[in-house]
């Protein structure tokens, strides 16, 4: 791995086994963050990319299978080794199923995960996200940063995943609700006015830092897609 931090996400609820976890992780120099429960872990893949994700299969507020799953439709494309003390093949095949790279069983030996780790981060690193670019307009997956003209962008979380997410499909339409589905899923509350306001928002700040295309275009009764400078809009 040479000099590359290599970033972890521990999504445990308990931290019994949690605190050794990362301990013992964080001695092998890895950078470690620990979510207590499903909702937290996906609020902290909103903002950093991970390269490597330990997701505890039973989980408060939002379980593992469904957080994983969530993770596999919204792009996220790091490795997910599962951990769980459910040990029949139904449950390691839901597990698999759901995208996860790998699934070990508990309890088990830190150097088993610490082993099962290493063999993952060997695997190719095509699968890893890409630098996204139209014209001026930059986007790093792997740091969650945005940029326009080597001016770097401010923008929520939300925003930042909104485009992102029209970056990956250039001139496709999205409606509101398939936004809302994708973008919104863990919080029922929110309605597709939230994705206007956000919107509304991300053009903002793209015309403050002068990024006139490419932009982010109304079709009226339809939704919204990304135009290009190849003129790609419908």
């Amino acid at each position: 791995m040479g000099e590359k931090t290599v970033r972890i996400l521990l999504v445990e609820d308990d931290d019994r086994i949690s605190k050794p976890i990362a301990e013992d992780l964080r001695n092998q120099r890895y950078v470690v963050e620990i979510a207590e429960d499903g909702v937290e872990g996906w609020e902290y893949l909103q903002t950093i990319y991970y390269d490597l994700i330990l997701l505890d299969l039973m989980l408060p507020r939002l379980d593992g299978i469904t957080l994983c799953k969530r993770l596999r439709n919204s792009g996220y494309r790091g490795f997910v080794l599962m951990l769980t003390a459910k040990d029949t093949l139904s449950d390691k095949v839901i597990g698999l199923d759901a995208g996860a790279d790998d699934y070990l069983i508990k309890p088990f030996e830190l150097d088993e995960l610490s082993a099962r780790m290493r063999a993952l981060l060997r695997r190719p690193s095509e699968i890893r996200p890409s630098i996204l670019r139209e014209s001026e307009l930059m986007l790093d997956p792997t740091t969650h940063e945005v940029f326009y003209a080597e001016n770097l962008l401010k923008l929520t979380p939300k925003e930042y995943l909104l485009l992102e997410y029209f970056l990956q499909y250039p001139g496709r339409v999205f409606t509101r609700t398939i936004l809302l589905d994708k973008l919104w899923e863990i919080d029922r509350s929110s309605s597709e006015s939230t994705v206007k306001t956000h919107i509304s928002n991300l053009r903002r700040k793209l015309k403050k830092a002068g990024c006139e295309i490419p932009s982010i275009e109304t079709i009226y009764g339809v939704g919204y897609c990304l135009r290009t400078s190849e003129g790609r809009s419908s």
